[in-house]
């Protein structure tokens, strides 16, 4: 049985759910609850998985992985049907280049120890860190929308037909943007595609109100 070490908000973690259920695998959770006392991610025990204290963390009997992206990576290599990443080589790249804009490009700058950091170091009220929030990730998906827009290779999904590492990563990424209100008008694309996955069971029962850490 896989354990994954999950957060129910934690988009990263969230895209690894959305990968375990599109891929049928059976898997448990396990909670790392990131607020409750100090973040029970700075456990000595967790840090031994996860050396910078973050979900997700997936432990196999092959051993502990960490970071969304190599995880996902594995179950397709270990698991490669349905694939989640194309079968050429070109659109492969595609298919990673729109998932780390999201991941390395706008993800990173707005997770909760930046933005912790940024209050406890630099006094940035709450309204403060929202719009910093709001600006990087306006600004981050305004990019992943020209990247799908009128792309050849943009179907139903981010990539064709069928859901990719890069839908993996979309979906968790315009959650969070709901969830601190940053405008959504301007990217028709990233909106149909984002209803399209949340109409499939994978998505749906991967959402952070289905966890059962949820709160």
């Amino acid at each position: 049985m896989l354990k994954l070490y999950t957060y129910f908000r934690s988009s990263a973690a969230y895209r690894v759910r959305c990968a375990l259920n599109l891929k049928g695998l059976a898997w448990e959770a396990v909670p790392i609850h990131l607020l409750r006392a100090g973040g029970e991610q700075n456990q000595a025990a967790y840090r031994l998985k996860s050396p910078l204290g973050t979900v997700p963390v997936l432990e196999s009997e092959a051993g502990v992985l960490s970071q969304s992206l190599a995880i996902i990576e594995y179950l397709d290599e270990t698991q490669p049907l349905p694939p989640l990443l194309p079968s050429s080589a070109w659109e492969r790249a595609r298919v990673r280049a729109i998932a780390q804009t999201i991941a390395c490009d706008i993800h990173p700058i707005n997770n909760l120890r930046v933005l912790n950091y940024l209050g406890d170091h630099f006094a940035a009220s709450q309204q403060q860190k929202n719009a910093w929030y709001r600006h990087w990730v306006s600004q981050g998906l305004a990019a992943v929308e020209r990247l799908l827009a009128g792309h050849a290779a943009t179907g139903t999904f981010c990539h064709g037909e069928t859901p990719t590492l890069a839908d993996c990563c979309l979906v968790p990424q315009v959650f969070n943007a709901r969830r601190f209100d940053c405008p959504l008008e301007a990217l028709p694309t990233i909106r149909r595609i984002v209803e399209a996955c949340e109409q499939l069971p994978a998505f749906q029962q991967a959402a952070p109100a289905r966890q059962a850490d949820a709160e």
